[in-house]
């Protein structure tokens, strides 16, 4: 059954870091008046941070009748064709949480998109991802371990402070990519996810040849694009001309850099070739090539980043890192075998 959904209004409450289960008790003076006034009916959605928490039905059956689609964008129109996450009771009415794209890539595991024989992420590892890693391992990544990873500034530079947590030297929001690790590195957090770094041979296929059975408008099943955003560079987080909305998409927590505009938070960029968020631009992308070597060897990098421009994001340019490489705009996203 389709809810019929209103336009929302939009009412933020920035009240810190309150997550989704703290909401469940009212109790707070602020989440209780929001709460009150949905209940009746003066409000369409709460939002608190990244989360929001949309008055739907009485009926808590009605409210997981819209789950398990993907949301596609936080807008302030929220569609019936948009996913929800299961109705939570506040203040005596059911209301549906409902999270930002970015937010709900961050936290979790990777979101696997079936891709001919395996699977792969649907975004780059973010930070919120890589966090999870490290308090289950206790791994101290090499930048962190040297005081800094690097950029490039007429020659290789090393940026003290800059690390996976601090990829601009502040403290990133989880939607944004990991970087600043090494190839070794990468893969460990693979592993742990259950998967693995692609070999080249999948990261292209998913990156340039459509492959799912019913594309949206724009793809077409079986056709190779020329760049993982489809014919054109459009709306890649790339320098300058993959459109003018990279600039404004742009994190890079106030520092200066002597070129590009910084990485986009995951999800913000438009999806291209096989639903797959920043496989063109954003943060170069970690490829097992040659397969199995580790330590510093040379190792490849695929898709562009900020950094670059659009001839980065094509299949024929090759690029390679020496495997302890810890840079800004290098990043990962995992794979697996379809089970």
């Amino acid at each position: 059954m389709v809810l019929p959904l209103l336009r929302a209004r939009e009412e933020k409450d920035l009240i810190g870091p309150v997550g989704a289960s703290h909401l469940e008790n009212a109790d707070h003076p602020i989440r209780a008046e929001r709460a009150d006034r949905a209940e009746r009916g003066q409000l369409d959605f709460v939002q608190v941070n990244d989360l929001i928490f949309h008055r739907c039905a009485e009926d808590r059956q009605l409210c997981k009748g819209v789950a398990g689609q993907p949301l596609p964008a936080l807008a302030p129109e929220i569609g019936a064709n948009q996913g929800m996450q299961p109705a939570r009771r506040l203040a005596g009415a059911w209301l549906l949480a409902a999270a930002a794209p970015w937010a709900m890539a961050a936290g979790g595991g990777p979101d696997w998109v079936p891709v001919g024989g395996f699977a792969i992420a649907r975004t780059e590892t973010t930070v919120g991802q890589f966090k999870r890693f490290v308090e289950a391992t206790q791994t101290v990544t090499r930048a962190e371990r040297n005081g800094g990873g690097e950029v490039y500034e007429a020659g290789w530079t090393q940026k003290t402070g800059w690390t996976w947590r601090t990829p601009f030297g502040k403290p990133a929001t989880d939607g944004e990519p990991a970087v600043h690790v090494t190839y070794d590195e990468a893969q460990a957090f693979c592993r742990w996810a259950g998967g693995r770094l692609p070999t080249d041979a999948e990261w292209v296929s998913a990156a340039y040849t459509e492959q799912r059975a019913s594309p949206p408008a724009g793809f077409v099943r079986g056709k190779r694009y020329r760049y993982p955003t489809g014919e054109l560079p459009d709306g890649a987080q790339c320098l300058n001309d993959c459109g003018p909305a990279a600039k404004g998409r742009a994190v890079h927590a106030g520092a200066r850099l002597w070129r590009g505009d910084g990485h986009a938070l995951v999800t913000t960029t438009p999806a291209g070739v096989n639903g797959l968020h920043d496989m063109g631009g954003n943060a170069w992308e970690c490829i097992d090539e040659p397969a199995g070597l580790g330590g510093n060897a040379l190792r490849r990098t695929r898709g562009g980043s900020w950094w670059y421009g659009q001839e980065q994001m094509q299949a024929d340019h090759l690029q390679s890192k020496p495997g302890h490489t810890t840079v800004v705009y290098i990043g990962f996203r995992c794979v697996r075998s379809q089970r």
